[in-house]
């Protein structure tokens, strides 16, 4: 019996709400992604099935939430989800994609120069290993580690008053609450859940927002 290859996913309706006059570059980003991120080890092998919903959109939601003309830095970009994404949704922000693999910056750094995204910087480097030459008004990350290991290796990316905003899963709360002595630490200040694309998405994102002091 032969198997079926997956089929990348029918674009959302919801593409267009997030990114408005800039879906048709979303669109091409994701065909490309579609295209060549297994082969890459960007993406598993069963993801086009649900590549919009769960990994486009899931990321787009987040694009309200950044300053208007500011300055964010990715830390451990990968596929560009979140990165590529919201430079893609927002132009007037400026994207600092940190990613250590050389593989995985070649894919974002030909991305954004086929995209024409002039608002992205790629670096090649661990987080840690940059935070002295990098300051950013925000932060995000997806999918990297959690809170306990991810608040000190961002923080010092962060301006003072300047914000984290992380994309966790339906266990947030449990990693705050392993994270408290590190918060403190960390003199982090108006720590929320937020749960983003509720009416919009199908499926909803959560993130860990907080104020660095």
């Amino acid at each position: 019996m032969t198997e079926t290859a997956p089929v990348l996913e029918a674009e959302p309706a919801a593409a267009a709400t997030l990114f408005g006059d800039r879906v048709d570059v979303a669109r091409s980003f994701t065909n490309e992604l579609a295209r060549r991120g297994e082969e890459l080890g960007l993406i598993g092998p069963l993801e086009l099935p649900r590549l919009w919903t769960r990994h486009i959109l899931n990321s787009a939601v987040l694009a309200p939430l950044l300053e208007a003309r500011g300055r964010v830095a990715d830390v451990g970009s990968g596929a560009g989800l979140p990165g590529l994404v919201l430079a893609i949704a927002r132009p007037d922000v400026h994207l600092t994609l940190i990613e250590p693999m050389e593989r995985r910056v070649d894919w974002l750094t030909s991305e954004a120069e086929r995209l024409g995204l002039d608002n992205v910087t790629v670096v090649r480097a661990r987080a840690e290993d940059v935070a002295d030459d990098i300051v950013v008004d925000q932060v995000t990350a997806r999918a990297v580690s959690a809170l306990s290991k991810l608040i000190p290796l961002t923080v010092p990316l962060v301006r003072s008053g300047g914000q984290l905003i992380l994309m966790k899963g339906a266990r947030v709360d449990e990693e705050i609450e392993k994270a408290r002595k590190v918060i403190l630490r960390k003199r982090l200040a108006d720590v929320e859940v937020l749960e983003l694309g509720v009416g919009v998405v199908e499926e909803t994102t959560r993130v860990f927002r907080a104020t660095v002091d």
